[in-house]
């Protein structure tokens, strides 16, 4: 089997309130790569983001007196702190000028994921997306009247993790796919049945796609294509699905 990564160029910069469906459809279509059934759509938050209007001015934001102490002891910029504690349901360290917190969706990254690289003006930063999943799905069913096609769709930012160094792309918002590849109960190539074994096949191909979507490359979306994936069975195949349960989590 033959994995092909297929970058989308000249996607023209996305603003609020912008067709990104009719965009993206475009941008296949002048590609020339065409679209397959199986192929998924991957997509950077960055541009789903602008699109749905995510983003603030600095300017427009009233730091909180927690912020600006926070700020203040760490040589940050108090109003982006005030926009990560308003983006975020819990804090989840505090430390050396760090803020890794929950977000409203589960997702545990720094800074709430509020980015400010690739912004629309000085000053301007990037919410994520309020309900990644729910801007898949939207993507999935618009792009299905562009183009005739139904795509799986995959949202992608990039985040940390603990004990590893570096930084990679993650799924945040999944349509028409299973996040998730469960193993378990199968038997590998000794015989030996798997216990514990399930793969997260939306951020393997997030992490395929972020190849070819660094910051300078101007390729915010990618086809990734040759994949043999289940389609979306339940409710429950959603980026969501990826975010660990607080009673499975040994590190809350």
């Amino acid at each position: 089997m033959a994995i092909h990564v297929l970058p989308l160029p000249g996607i023209p910069d996305v603003r609020p309130g912008d067709d990104l469906a009719r965009i993206l459809a475009r941008a296949i279509s002048e590609s020339r790569v065409g679209v397959k059934t199986g192929d998924v759509l991957v997509v950077c938050q960055k541009v789903v983001s602008k699109a749905e209007g995510r983003v603030v001015d600095l300017a427009t934001v009233e730091p909180s007196p927690f912020a600006i102490a926070w700020a203040s002891e760490h040589e940050k910029d108090a109003r982006l702190i005030e926009l990560v504690l308003r983006e975020s349901k819990r804090i989840v360290r505090m430390d050396r000028g760090n803020l890794i917190v929950e977000t409203g969706p589960g997702w545990i990254c720094a800074n709430a994921g509020i980015d400010q690289s690739n912004a629309l003006a000085p000053g301007v930063v990037t919410l994520l997306p309020a309900d990644p999943d729910d801007s898949a799905a939207r993507l999935r069913r618009e792009l299905r009247g562009h183009l005739g096609v139904d795509l799986g769709i995959v949202v992608t930012d990039t985040f940390g993790r603990p004990w590893r160094e570096g930084q990679v792309e993650f799924a945040l918002g999944v349509a028409g796919i299973e996040p998730l590849d469960d193993l378990r109960g199968q038997r590998d190539r000794a015989g030996h049945e798997l216990g514990v074994t399930v793969i997260a096949t939306a951020d393997q191909i997030a992490c395929a796609a972020g190849l070819l979507m660094g910051k300078a490359d101007g390729i915010p979306a990618v086809l990734v294509r040759g994949l043999t994936l289940p389609e979306a069975s339940s409710d429950r195949a959603t980026g969501r699905a990826l975010i660990r349960p607080a009673e499975n989590d040994l590190f809350r």
